[in-house]
């Protein structure tokens, strides 16, 4: 059959060689006393010559204790004005930036401070006893916290002479490495480039068409991917106020809306249901609001049509992952088509296969294959992982089952990977199946997503009991406490079924499918 490659259907873009703050702080000459990020709860805020001016000294005190090339530092902490100060510090410094969900338990916080070899632990207040009781089995660290603490160092304490950036090899020195489950398998390392990040930003904001003195409001979290880049790195890039909001409280969100007369406004699909549903919608003014932006996991379009009316302004969306930093398709300015993720981005290229790898026509479903100066550079020590989502040809598997119809735009009709999607958030089926299968009354397990229509899906285990009739039975809830221990609150069991035998295939592969046909 012959190759049927789908180009960008927007103008290719330049996309410069620079690091990333350089791309980000462009706008310092310009707007120097612009508000850059407002913190929504405290009205805290920095301006475009404050941010500059704050990073780079926190960049020279990290540098004079030795924070260097090479060096990685977990950053832990909700959305405020500090988390871009923190994250850009480390870029100039030419380290790495590995990012923590601040909600994690302490064995999810260990696991990843481990696996990325960070040096440095930088980590908010709140969640400081959890960071402490985690980093006590890891090799030796140090550690700042975000705010004032009468025991631990903070930021404003590490503050040290302005440096520029250190010297980076812009295609090959991961600056950030987040976390991402891929399409199986447990957590790992996500490498992205300065060139990555940088490109993807010229990418979507060739799309998202801001204009001048816009205002967006930051509600997803600088530690997923979603937020550090379409909204920490897109909206500085392009002088865009962003107002903060460390975790989702949709009273807040309204009156912020209203206070900030907030023109941007990104959220997943849990948040556009909520925004369709709410009765207090009607206590505020948002009419400010120009366009609400979905991504994260697919909407569907009768909620994308029914917010949009609620609301009175487009409701559109994107698609990504991870490991393409993270958008390789959009919607163009205010061309909402419900249910579409949009049309690829510019200098990015999108094929639809079938099984076999064969390539698929118009309209007909298959796997999304996606190439372009945004693909990783790799999953962290595991090449193995890494050649089975890029293929030798760089085009990198999502593992999403799509269409793209005749004008370029593409659907997500459902999801090869095993990959279960709570709020946005990516929950591994096989983390909490390694979790679930050490309950000494476990003798095997099951964990697939369940649709539901406020989160998305719901994980759910099906669990079979070892043979043992002298032993007490677990119940359900049994098996919930168990997996509450040990993981993040958007990780835990939301139903549990005790089945005889888990459905596998000849080769041992878990049957999901027909699990969630039960």
């Amino acid at each position: 059959m012959a190759s049927h490659i789908y180009n960008s259907p927007m103008p290719a873009v330049d996309i410069p060689d620079i690091p990333i703050t350089e791309f980000v702080m462009r706008q310092v000459s310009s707007l120097p006393d612009r508000a850059a990020i407002i913190d929504g709860p405290t009205g805290d805020a920095l301006t475009f010559a404050e941010l500059h001016r704050r990073t780079r000294q926190f960049a020279g005190g990290l540098q004079s204790e030795g924070f260097g090339p090479g060096s990685v530092m977990a950053l832990i902490a909700p959305n405020s004005p500090d988390y871009a100060v923190a994250f850009h510090a480390v870029a100039l410094c030419a380290g790495t930036v590995t990012t923590v969900n601040p909600a994690y338990g302490t064995e999810e916080i260990r696991q990843q401070i481990i696996d990325s070899g960070a040096t440095l632990v930088m980590c908010a207040n709140d969640c400081l006893d959890t960071v402490v009781e985690a980093m006590l089995d890891t090799p030796e660290q140090k550690r700042i916290t975000m705010q004032p603490h009468s025991q631990h160092r903070c930021i404003d304490d590490v503050l040290g002479d302005e440096i520029d950036q250190i010297p980076v090899d812009t295609h090959h020195h991961p600056v950030v490495m987040p976390f991402s489950s891929g399409t199986t398998g447990l957590p790992k390392g996500v490498m992205l480039s300065h060139h990555n990040l940088v490109a993807n930003l010229v990418q979507v904001n060739a799309a998202l068409d801001y204009q001048p003195g816009e205002s967006a409001l930051a509600v997803l979290p600088f530690f997923h991917i979603y937020g550090m880049q379409v909204l920490m790195g897109s909206l500085l890039a392009e002088g865009v106020t962003i107002i903060t909001v460390p975790r989702f409280d949709m009273e807040q969100v309204l009156s912020l809306i209203q206070e900030h007369r907030i023109t941007q406004f990104f959220a997943v699909p849990p948040i556009v249901l909520g925004l369709a549903k709410t009765p207090l919608l009607e206590k505020y003014d948002v009419s400010s609001l120009r366009k609400i932006f979905s991504g994260a996991a697919p909407l569907g379009a009768e909620l994308a049509e029914e917010a949009a009316k609620r609301v009175g302004c487009a409701v559109v969306q994107g698609y990504g992952m991870t490991e393409i930093s993270p958008v390789s398709h959009i919607t163009p300015g205010f061309d909402s088509r419900p249910g579409s993720s949009g049309v690829t981005v510019a200098n990015t290229l999108s094929r639809i296969v079938d099984s076999e790898g064969h390539d698929l026509g118009v309209d007909e479903e298959g796997e999304l294959l996606v190439k372009g100066p945004q693909v990783m550079m790799g999953y962290l020590n595991n090449p193995g992982a890494t050649a089975d989502t890029i293929d030798e040809d760089g085009w990198l598997h999502t593992g999403d089952l799509a269409r793209i119809d005749s004008e370029g735009y593409m659907y997500i009709v459902d999801r090869v990977k095993e990959l279960i999607k709570y709020k946005g958030f990516q929950v591994a089926p096989a983390e909490l199946e390694a979790l679930i299968v050490t309950h000494p009354a476990v003798a095997d397990v099951a964990v697939v997503g369940m649709p539901d229509n406020e989160a998305g899906e719901l994980p759910k285990a099906f669990v079979s009991l070892k043979g043992d009739a002298s032993a007490v039975a677990p119940s359900a809830q049994d098996i919930r406490d168990f997996v509450a221990q040990h993981v993040a609150s958007y990780k835990q069991i939301h139903d549990v079924e005790f089945i005889d035998s888990i459905p596998k295939s000849a080769s041992g592969k878990i049957l999901r499918r027909f699990l969630r046909d039960r």
